[in-house]
Order: structure tokens, then C-alpha cells, then sequence
């Protein structure tokens, strides 16, 4: 652990410069939107270190942003009068040293993907949307497209490097790794899943033993008509999903190399859509059709498939363009992870709140797969603890109008809140439900009028992993100046 020496500071993007709209307006949330006084782009850890110290010392509200990909306003609440941005730091190689892919937690997840596919033919599995930020994504566990198959990104994270504030209020830096004999390793664990904005700001990534990137994926898309859809058929097809989820979540499973989400949008939209991506191999075709026979069993709504045979740099680059837009957009995303498939009752519930939102067509229920290689690994080696489950479902609303926010709000939370009715409108931890992925952070959590079951908002984040977290808190960053609306607070508050 070492104090950086501080260099010239970097260009500072202040109200009246002229830049200023294009840095502040550049997250991908249109909900949560800023106004820090100022902004600061870094290239370097030591522009870093200097442009954070200075904002320490004049005791001011911070927040660091990478690909602008939060989905509550951790970078954007009004308390936070300066804004940090790394996404400048830029930078992928293999560090001989380290015997490890040294990432810079600038680039994006395609700018990644691209690199480590052309010069070594590997590939880290990660998240979905190629504009997402490293910085923020691996702190939240990296789940992604390849999860089943190759688990989690974090599960090959070997170290890292952090800029934190001591107790003396001083930046320093410092590199921990997985090593157990390493007397930073708690630092490293807390950013296997500990959620970003936390203990500090991580400049760059080592990750080892990557797999070898597939020459080709399949993707293949499901679609029935809502106009063929009753409400038997739709309990019997959901029901249908979560079962063949619940059945094919193993790790041995050879089904982990399929990953498929059901996407259940408002009959306004016309659709109830399946979007699976399969590690091409000689088994995909037979996969697919299993899938497909589990899905049809017990009802007979007519589907259609179209099939795709894709590179895989192109497909990573370029996923599922109809869902993956660049379209900017406002939106609420509560995400909730299944132990169990959805119930009879809590499949109703989502029919009904589906087609009496007939003025929500932004609205939708999706229904990830999850689990096979994800819960191979031991709950508590990382600070991702999620490691049973079968399925991460998401109430999700989009909407451009600003003046439609309430509408769809009120949509979004309602449907949440009355899937888990029965455990005070959120998926308290236990048998049934495995809580929620900080990657995808909700507020309403923290808020007693949507969090009626009586427990904390970390308990659905992060369980007994909790203490851990806060004691790695208390020692990285003593005096909290790595804060937001669920950040993990010290351990003696």
C-alpha cells in the first residue's frame, strides 16, 4: 500500500463549459439525471488520485462513473457536487508479472470482448450490453449471456486496483489480489460482488484462466401472439419455463449451454417473446428442442422460431439488436432472484397486471434462466453469495415522455409488490426466493412503503455476507466518502 505522487491536474468540466451537457447527459438512464458542479475526466491513475484528493479535501459530495449504466441515481442524486469520470482510462494487455489479462476499468464490455477475442482468442464471461462500463459491471458479480455455462466474470477476477481514502483522509492505492497470504485479499473479495461505489475506485482489473471464446453461437428466438393467448394457455407457458429452469439449473447439467430469457409484454405490444443463446456445438439443435417441447407441454398456443448461426464477435458486439437498441430511454428495473418457479397464484398475478396495462406498453416481466456453472462455486467465496438459484425475473417499464413517469412507476412497483404479496412485497431470502443482484439496484428496497417484510435492504443484496462487507468498509474507507442510497456503511454505524 503506497501514496500515489500527484501530477498535473486533469481538465475539469465546470456548468459553463461547453462540454459540460455532453459529459453530464451521459447516462443511460434518462430517469436520473445530475447536476455536479463539476466533472472530472481521468486518464491515469495518478489524474485519478489527484482529482479525488482535492475533492476530499474541500469535503465534497462525490460519485465515479464508467459506462453510465446505473440504474438508480448512484451518480446522480443532488448531493453529489462532483463527478469523477474513468471511462477515459482505457487500456487491455496480459501482465507477465501478474500471469493475468490486466483490464482497465474504463473499457466497455465490447471493447473487452474485442480484444481479448483477436489477440488470444479467449473471452471473459460478462454481461450483455457491449456500452456497459467495467468499472461498475464486475463489482456487481458480471452475470451474463454465458453465466450457465462458464459462471459468473467475477469468478476469474485474481486482482485488483483500488484508489481509497484512509483514515487520515489521504488517497492511496492499492493492489490486492485472491492470493490467501495476501493482507489485501478482503479488498479483493469485497469487489467479487460487494457492489461498486463502495470501498473506493478500482482503476484496473487481473483476471486468469479465461475460457477459449466459441467460433460460433446460435441464437434462437421464440415468439407466440397474444391474440392466441388465453389466460390458461399463459400460466401453463410460464409455468412451463420456470420448470424447465428449475430442471436444467444444475451444473452438470448439459443444458448449461443454453441461456434463455422469456420476455412477457403487455398484449399492447402483441408479443410473448423467448430469446435463447446456445454455445454452438452438435448438441444446440437437440437443446432447442427440448426447450421447446418443455415450453409446448399441456397447451397449444402457436409459436414460431427463427434461428441464427453467429460469429461470436459479432454476436457479442452486436446482441439481439430488437432489445439491445441504442435508444435512450427512462426506466425502473426490479429484479428478484427464484429459488422456485413463480406459483400458480403469482403467475395470475402477472396476467392481470400484463393485460389491464394496456396504456404501459413499455412494461414487461422478464424471466432470465441463471444457475448450472453460477452455483458451482462456494456461497461465501465471493461477495456474489447468490449461488442457488434457478432464475432472476426483472418487473421492468420503459418510457420516453416524461409525463408518463408516474404511470409507469406506479406499474412497475405495483407488480412487484403483489408478485411477492405474500412476503411483504419484496423476495426476502430463504427457500422460495434468493433476494436481489446489487447489479440490479432498487431503491424502493430501502423504503419501508415498498420493503414491507421488515428486513434491511441489504439482506436481499447481500445476506450473511453483510458484516464481511461493512468490515471491509470500516477499514478501506473509515470515513464513508464512497456513498449512495444502498452503499454499505461502515461497521461501527
Amino acid at each position: 500500500m503506497q501514496q500515489l505522487d500527484t501530477t498535473p491536474p486533469a481538465a475539469i468540466i465546470n456548468r459553463d463549459t461547453a462540454d459540460y451537457e455532453k459529459w453530464n447527459n451521459r447516462d443511460a438512464n434518462l430517469r436520473v439525471k445530475g447536476n455536479p458542479s463539476a466533472i472530472i475526466p481521468v486518464k491515469t491513475t495518478e489524474e485519478l488520485v489527484l482529482a479525488l484528493q482535492e475533492t476530499v479535501d474541500k469535503k465534497k459530495g462525490l460519485a465515479v462513473r464508467c459506462g453510465g449504466h446505473c440504474l438508480e441515481n448512484f451518480v446522480t442524486d443532488p448531493e453529489i457536487a462532483v463527478v469523477i469520470d474513468i471511462s477515459l482510462m482505457k487500456g487491455i494487455r496480459f501482465d507477465a508479472a501478474m500471469n493475468a489479462y490486466e483490464i482497465m476499468a474504463g473499457n466497455t464490455l465490447g471493447e473487452v470482448h474485442e480484444k481479448l477475442y483477436n489477440e488470444w482468442g479467449l473471452f471473459l464471461p460478462s454481461g450483455e450490453h457491449p456500452a456497459i462500463g467495467m468499472g461498475g459491471h464486475i463489482p456487481g458479480g458480471a452475470f451474463g449471456f454465458f453465466c450457465r455455462k462458464y459462471g459468473l466474470g467475477v469468478d476469474y477476477l485474481y486482482a485488483v486496483e483500488v484508489v481509497s481514502v484512509n483514515h487520515d483522509r489521504k488517497v492511496i492505492t492499492t493492489i490486492a489480489t485472491s492470493e490467501k497470504n495476501d493482507p489485501n485479499r478482503q479488498l479483493w473479495w469485497a469487489h467479487t460482488g460487494g457492489g461498486a461505489g463502495n470501498f473506493g475506485i478500482v482503476t484496473r482489473y487481473w483476471f486468469r484462466a479465461l475460457p477459449e471464446a466459441p467460433a460460433f453461437i446460435e441464437t434462437a428466438e421464440l415468439e407466440w401472439d397474444w391474440k392466441n393467448t388465453d389466460q390458461a394457455g399463459f400460466q401453463q407457458l410460464v409455468a412451463n419455463f420456470g420448470n424447465w429452469c428449475m430442471n436444467n439449473s444444475h451444473p452438470e447439467d448439459s443444458a448449461n449451454t443454453l441461456f434463455a430469457t422469456l420476455h412477457c409484454f403487455s398484449p399492447a405490444v402483441g408479443k410473448i417473446q423467448l430469446k435463447a443463446v446456445l454455445c454452438h456445438q452438435p448438441a444446440a439443435g437437440t437443446l432447442l428442442r427440448e426447450l421447446m417441447d418443455a415450453l409446448a407441454q399441456a397447451h397449444h398456443i402457436p409459436v414460431s422460431l427463427t434461428r441464427k448461426k453467429l460469429r461470436w464477435l459479432d454476436f457479442v458486439l452486436h446482441p439481439f439488436p430488437d432489445i439491445f437498441t441504442d435508444a435512450r430511454a427512462a426506466f425502473k428495473v426490479k429484479d428478484a432472484l427464484l429459488l422456485q418457479p413463480f406459483t400458480p397464484e403469482q403467475i395470475n398475478t402477472a396476467y392481470t397486471h400484463l393485460t389491464t396495462g394496456q396504456d404501459t406498453p413499455g412494461a414487461f416481466i422478464g424471466m432470465a434462466s441463471y444457475g448450472c456453472q453460477v452455483n458451482s462455486v462456494e456461497a461465501f467465496f465471493t461477495a456474489a453469495v447468490q449461488r442457488n438459484a434457478i432464475m432472476d425475473i426483472a418487473c421492468s417499464a420503459g418510457w420516453q415522455d416524461a409525463a408518463e413517469e408516474k404511470k409507469y412507476l406506479d406499474w412497475v412497483r405495483n407488480c412487484y409488490r403483489d408478485l411477492f404479496a405474500n412476503t411483504g412485497g419484496v423476495p426476502v431470502p430463504g427457500d422460495t426466493y434468493g433476494g436481489c443482484l446489487i447489479a440490479h439496484p432498487d431503491n424502493d428496497l430501502a423504503n419501508t412503503a415498498w420493503n414491507k417484510s421488515g428486513l434491511p435492504w441489504h439482506a436481499f443484496y447481500y445476506p450473511r455476507n453483510y458484516p464481511l462487507l461493512q468490515a471491509v468498509k470500516q477499514a478501506w474507507d473509515p470515513n464513508n466518502i464512497f456513498r449512495h442510497a444502498l452503499s454499505v456503511q461502515p461497521g461501527n454505524r
